[in-house]
């Protein structure tokens, strides 16, 4: 019986080895490489599409990708992306009818067979993520089975943090920088005087079978320690921070306050935030008829609680201002999730911060909050 305890050392050989070992057995491998500007997540034929020396500068409403010097593979934040959208991506067709000559009508399931993911680079922060879409999506009463289909027999290699960015907060949270459970395997990558090497320790059977096939030497002291100082220090030079208190008990008491205009008038409603958040999960579906009439598939596709038709009921939207939506997202991400999943939907990734186009910071109206819950 193997356990996270288990650890080894792969040199990039070795992890390129990892990567056509999990090709060789079938599954889909999707990971982090360079494309359009960005670090972005796309299935990956060999690891040397990874984004060696690569790094990206991050602050509220800014990406830039940066060259770094020591080829690091992994040295950068959370892009665009997270795994959600392989898991629960953002369009999903559900069935198909068509009607017959004769006035029948066939409707057919969508049953296509969903690829075995092997996700390769997975932050702390996005496996909490999973953990938590995990309990959204397939554990409740109502599941969706095309997420359960996807997530069932995933590959997880999480990769974890050992140079946070400036929008990172992911130790105020809870869910990094390093990874504590929920992987297959788990990589730190070390650059020193010694070389280029990653530590790995082994959180499964598979993560077990996987490794005992590809070049690896067992763990040295050295390195082992070298990748617990670089998540430590990693823990130690966060970007942001949610303020020290209970965010659920908070979000509960200002719902009245007077913070909700100043955000609502920077606030776009584009949506950006919910699209780009690993844990978000809200979905509509439309119906498509083609011009005859007589075929029509549903879609699913991703919604989201800044859209104006997000609560449209007959007579109206139930929250027709920028204030109303805004809220309704941070108090139910920070406060009711908590009652309806039993933890935060939030996991300290600093997506939404990057990417708001109006630079509104997530930790920055929790802790203007806090401030005027004092006054």
């Amino acid at each position: 019986m193997t356990t996270a305890a288990t650890t080894a050392v792969l040199d990039r050989a070795g992890l390129s080895a990892l990567v056509a070992a999990l090709a060789a057995d079938g599954r889909t491998v999707v990971g982090p490489t360079v494309r359009d500007g960005a670090i972005v997540l796309a299935e990956l034929d060999s690891a040397e599409q990874l984004p060696y020396g690569w790094g990206v500068e991050l602050d509220a409403g800014r990406y830039r990708l940066r060259r770094r010097e020591d080829g690091a593979a992994f040295a950068h934040s959370a892009g665009p992306q997270s795994w959600k959208n392989f898991l629960h991506p953002q369009r999903e067709k559900l069935w198909s009818a068509d009607r017959s000559p004769d006035g029948g009508l066939t409707v057919r399931a969508e049953t296509a067979t969903p690829p075995s993911y092997a996700f390769l680079g997975v932050r702390p922060c996005d496996l909490r993520a999973i953990a938590i879409q995990d309990r959204v999506l397939a554990g409740g009463r109502f599941k969706d089975d095309g997420y359960e289909a996807r997530r069932t027999g995933a590959f997880l290699i999480a990769v974890e943090c050992t140079e946070p960015g400036a929008t990172c907060f992911c130790v105020s949270m809870g869910s990094g920088p390093g990874a504590d459970a929920g992987f297959d395997l788990a990589l730190t990558e070390v650059v020193d005087g010694d070389g280029h090497r990653f530590h790995v320790r082994v959180g499964s059977e598979d993560g077990a079978r996987l490794l005992a096939g590809v070049p690896h030497r067992a763990a040295d002291t050295a390195t082992r320690n070298s990748a617990r100082d670089a998540v430590a220090d990693a823990a130690d030079h966060m970007g942001r921070a949610m303020p020290p208190i209970s965010l659920r008990t908070l979000m509960g008491e200002s719902l009245e306050a007077e913070r909700w205009d100043d955000v609502a008038s920077r606030c776009l409603t584009c949506g950006n935030c919910t699209m780009v958040c690993p844990t978000c999960f809200c979905t509509t579906t439309e119906e498509v008829t083609d011009l005859t009439g007589d075929h029509t598939e549903r879609w699913q596709h991703w919604d989201s609680c800044f859209d104006l038709d997000f609560s449209l009921l007959h007579g109206g939207p139930v929250r027709s201002s920028a204030r109303g939506r805004y809220r309704q997202w941070l108090t139910h991400k920070l406060g009711t999730w908590h009652d309806q999943f039993g933890s935060s939907g939030c996991v300290g990734c600093g997506r939404c911060i990057v990417w708001c186009p109006a630079g509104i910071d997530i930790t920055e109206e929790a802790a203007a909050l806090h401030e005027e819950a004092q006054r």
